[in-house]
């Protein structure tokens, strides 16, 4: 197959992906609207039916709390698969990673605490703004968090730390829990695949296709019962990026200029030195030449 043809079928291929996405969207959002009118409903039952007199009562009570119970369940996957389905769809502004990541780990430190686990942050000083859409950036990291938490069941150390990148800036998140295996890895970003019995296997496809919205790279190193390491790399703006392509450019235009001159100012001094070999002093000559005349005479 051509590589024009190849290319054709992979834009069919993401056509009829973006189409599919947008029909599943608005069958989800046409299902929230009942599915949320029958949980209303078994709340108020319920509520009517809170101090039952008869076995039949206690038993209708019973199946709507179950029924509510149930309808938050498929609520929570619809709007999983609705971040899913939109997670392309955002607005990056001018972000200071550092700050996001503060503000989203001081939200989350008490719930830490009492999951005893301890939150050692490394946030790398004077780092470039990037393009971040705070809301979908804290739905990515809000992910990983709790899959870093469900992996540290009796507690653990979790590292987050930012640091400078040829390519823009870096955000790390390395717990030491309980890690994945090969198998899964494989299948880490497979919608709908999860090893949680309460899980529904949509966020972590969620969190990369939004990191890849970003134009941003997501890594993945685990390691069974050593932990797991989680890496997203951000691009810099044009301008920063060009700031230090040209800064590039200069001290190698520096550096070559300095080269130059000090290869002309070794050339000079070689010149000078046979240049100072190759001459004779007439005058020195001269003076040797009376000298010797009149030593001549002296004797004579």
């Amino acid at each position: 197959m051509s590589e024009n043809a190849s290319d054709k079928s992979r834009q069919r291929l993401i056509d009829e992906y973006t189409e599919i996405a947008r029909l599943a969207g608005a069958l989800a959002h046409e299902i929230k609207s009942p599915l949320s009118t029958i949980r209303l409903t078994m709340e108020v039952l319920s509520e009517d039916l809170e101090q039952p007199e008869t076995e039949r009562e206690r038993r209708t009570l019973n199946m709507a709390k179950t029924v509510v119970t149930q309808c938050l369940r498929l609520e929570n996957i619809l709007n999983q698969f609705l971040m899913f389905a939109k997670a392309p769809a955002i607005k990056p502004t001018s972000s200071d990673l550092n700050a996001e990541v503060r503000a989203i780990l001081d939200f989350y430190r008490e719930k830490a605490k009492q999951k005893d686990i301890e939150i050692l942050t490394f946030l790398a000083p004077a780092l470039p703004p990037i393009k971040l859409d705070k809301d979908a950036f804290g739905c990515v990291l809000w992910n990983l968090i709790n899959n870093a938490e469900a992996a540290m069941k009796k507690g653990g150390e979790l590292i987050v730390r930012t640091y400078p990148v040829p390519e823009g800036v870096a955000l790390d998140l390395i717990d030491n829990g309980s890690g994945m295996d090969a198998q899964t890895l494989e299948k880490l970003y497979d919608a709908f695949y999860t090893t949680k019995s309460n899980g529904f296997g949509l966020g972590l496809p969620t969190v990369r296709k939004i990191i890849e919205a970003h134009g941003a790279i997501l890594e993945v190193q685990s390691e069974l019962r050593r932990g797991t390491k989680f890496t997203i790399k951000f691009p810099a703006p044009p301008m920063i990026a060009d700031s230090r392509e040209n800064a590039a450019d200069r001290l190698q235009r520096e550096l070559e200029e300095e080269n130059r001159l000090n290869t002309e100012k070794e050339k000079n001094a070689e010149k000078e030195k046979n240049a100072a070999k190759e001459t004779v002093n007439p005058e020195i000559l001269t003076a040797n030449d009376i000298e010797e005349r009149r030593k001549e005479e002296n004797y004579g």
